[in-house]
C-alpha cells in the first residue's frame, strides 16, 4: 500500500493508471484519504525518521534556495526617481 502511494507521488501519474501490481487504484486512494486526516502518515514518517536517525542513515544537510524573487514594477521605487500615485502626491519623499 505504501509503495503504491509512493509510486503515485514519485511519478505524478493519475490514480487510474496505477500499475496492477499495486492492486486496485480505488483501494489505494481510499486508504490514503483515510490515513491523511487521522495522523497515520505523521506516525509512519516519525517512526521511519527516528529509526533512520538511530541507525545513522540520515545526513542532516540544510540547503538554502537561491531562487530570485521579482516584484511587480510598482512594488518598488524606480531608480530614475520616485513616481508617486496621485493620492500620495501631497507627501514629500522624506516623510514617506
Amino acid at each position: 500500500m505504501i509503495d503504491a502511494i509512493a509510486f503515485k507521488y514519485r511519478t505524478g501519474r493519475p490514480w487510474t493508471v496505477l500499475p496492477e501490481k499495486f492492486g486496485s487504484w480505488k483501494c489505494v486512494h481510499n486508504r490514503l484519504r483515510k490515513w491523511a486526516p487521522d495522523g497515520t502518515w505523521e506516525k509512519v514518517f516519525a517512526t521511519l525518521l527516528a529509526q533512520a536517525d538511530s541507525d545513522g542513515d540520515l545526513n542532516w544537510i540544510v540547503a538554502g534556495d537561491s531562487t530570485i524573487g521579482r516584484a511587480h514594477q510598482h512594488a518598488a521605487e524606480s531608480s530614475r526617481g520616485s513616481v508617486r500615485p496621485s493620492h500620495l502626491s501631497h507627501r514629500t519623499a522624506t516623510s514617506a
